[in-house]
């Protein structure tokens, strides 16, 4: 699944390119990736490195450069752990500074699933600004090119 999550973040970047780069979708763009990063540190139970998941002034150069940075420390953490890994509670503060515990297992369902919606909120923004075609980011056609 984070291959499919890399597939799509790199099929809307471009299209951000091609599309101008409207401000807020690389807003959006750097919360996205920021948020990967902020529950990855949580997930190595590690401090956090930034103070929240809106980083200010992030450049679409930026974002290209982070997003195979984003996946490949996922993957490397992912490999790292075994299945009954997943099922191990995970504490951490948010950055408001409330307590949780939450399943491994399920935050990386949050990142993938926190990935597919923030995508959609930039392609909206992308038409807004008059993009009239957005990348194909479907799971299904994620499989159809890898298979091909």
């Amino acid at each position: 699944m984070f291959g499919y999550n890399h597939f799509a973040n790199q099929q809307l970047i471009q299209a951000m390119e091609t599309g101008g780069s409207p401000g807020i979708t690389v807003k959006l763009m750097g919360h996205l990736l920021a948020a990967e990063q902020a529950w990855l540190e949580r997930c190595k139970l590690i401090p956090p490195s930034m103070p929240n998941s809106w980083p200010e002034n992030v450049t679409i150069e930026q974002c290209k450069q982070q997003i195979s940075k984003r996946y490949e420390a996922w993957i490397a953490f992912l490999n790292e752990i075994n299945e009954d890994d997943l099922d191990k509670k995970i504490p951490y503060y948010s950055f408001t500074g409330d307590y949780f515990e939450t399943q491994l297992g399920d935050i990386v369902a949050h990142v993938l699933n926190h990935g597919t919606h923030t995508r959609a909120q930039i392609g909206q923004q992308l038409k807004f600004a008059g993009t009239k075609t957005l990348p194909v980011t479907d799971y299904s056609y994620y499989l159809s090119v890898l298979n091909s």
